[in-house]
């Protein structure tokens, strides 16, 4: 048995903290239910001191932010009440201040929609969008829970690809940085010895030599000229010409992946939106917004055009051919069948599926190509040094 922390509310609204024994945290929520109160956090202490000390984004803080007003709402109390709640128990400051800011204008008379919408930089014209569907539709609670479902499979789908780039990523920095202690700290040494000895160089061990003086000499002229080369394709980069060449080029590279990446992305959002009651053209213009490609965004707006004349949706995304092959199929049928909204969550799922598959297959490309690439780049300098000491004492190489 396990002693886990809680903070709940009543139905009257009134903040209640405790302590419960549970096997697990499942049956610690249980039991406070029963007991008549709404459970918001429940955690082991231990876990909860972590939470409070770790740092949060604002998506993460967007998540918690929906799944607690969802628990709320679909417990029974009224949006103002559960806001009040939130508002109370937020461990983000940043997010405490929100949440009341919010409160006031919901109690000034405005509309949840209209409070959220002051605060674009936390939630997004894709959220707003959802929520306004659900107070007009009087669904907000089932609303939550789609977007509840929506942001955690986005976050869960983020987050296993940054895990495949975590490895990668420190193979190459750790690479980096033996290189440049090699050519910073190691060769100067057999230089003087070099020096001492006298004799001709190989041409190898020359231009090792001449690089490792040139950047002990001169690394802040390099360093510059890297800050500089950054800056200059980064402001370019974010033009709109740079960023639509920038997208052409990673299609290129990556297209499986980047391909399935966004239609993973563009399917569950336009699906979502349809299955919370948006409009068509307006369910595909902030689908449009969620695809980071500009080649593939600039295709949806052919497919606009489409659907304004009564074209559909599957059969325009044909014509464009911005998704693949199966994807249309599947949307085909969602239309045809009257489901269009469940095909797609259908379709996300089984792309974000092979997406994985697809950045584990790229990862176990590049992983070991990093290595090869650091492998042959140190072998060269420390076979270079060999073949200068050999040469140098006559001794057979």
């Amino acid at each position: 048995m396990a002693i886990f922390s809680y903070t709940a509310t009543t139905m009257e609204g009134i903040m209640v903290e405790g302590v419960i024994e549970a096997p697990s945290q499942d049956v610690a929520i249980d039991r406070l239910k029963n007991s008549g109160v709404i459970p918001i956090k429940v955690a082991a202490p231990r876990q909860s001191l972590g939470k409070r000390l770790s740092w949060r984004s604002s998506k993460a803080d967007l998540l918690t932010f929906t799944t607690e007003l969802s628990v709320l709402l679909n417990a029974g109390l009224p949006l103002d009440r559960g806001l009040n709640v939130l508002s109370e128990t937020s461990d983000s400051k940043e997010m405490k201040g929100i949440v009341q800011s919010i409160l006031k204008s919901i109690r000034e008379g405005s509309s949840f929609s209209e409070a959220l919408k002051k605060h674009p930089k936390v939630f997004p014209t894709l959220y707003v969008n959802m929520i306004r569907a659900g107070e007009a539709g009087g669904v907000l609670a089932t609303v939550l829970d789609k977007l509840n479902e929506f942001l955690e499979s986005t976050k869960e789908l983020k987050d296993n690809v940054v895990s495949a780039m975590i490895y990668p990523a420190i193979l190459g920095i750790t690479g980096g940085f033996s290189i440049i202690i090699l050519l910073t700290f190691v060769l100067p040494k057999f230089t003087a010895i070099f020096s001492e000895i006298g004799g001709s160089l190989p041409l190898t061990t020359q231009i090792l030599l001449a690089i490792s003086n040139g950047f002990r000499s001169f690394w802040w002229i390099g360093l510059s000229i890297l800050i500089v080369v950054f800056l200059v394709l980064r402001s370019y980069v974010r033009s709109e010409t740079g960023r639509y060449k920038w997208d052409v080029l990673k299609l290129k590279m990556m297209e499986d992946v980047i391909r399935k990446l966004e239609t993973a992305r563009f399917c569950r959002t336009l699906g979502t939106l349809l299955r919370s009651g948006v409009s068509v053209l307006a369910a595909l213009n902030n689908s449009k917004d969620v695809i980071s490609n500009q080649v593939i965004a600039s295709q949806i707006d052919a497919v606009l055009k489409g659907v304004k004349e009564g074209k559909g949706i599957a059969g325009p995304l044909s014509e464009a051919k911005v998704l693949p092959p199966l994807a249309l199929s599947m949307m085909k049928v969602g239309e045809e069948t009257g489901q269009l909204d469940s095909m797609l969550i259908k379709v996300a799922n089984a792309y974000e599926k092979s997406l994985r598959e697809a950045v584990k297959r790229f990862m176990g490309i590049l992983e070991p190509a990093i290595i090869l690439g650091m492998g042959l780049i140190i072998g060269f300098i420390v076979i270079s040094m060999l073949v200068a000491i050999f040469s140098m004492t006559d001794l057979p190489f």
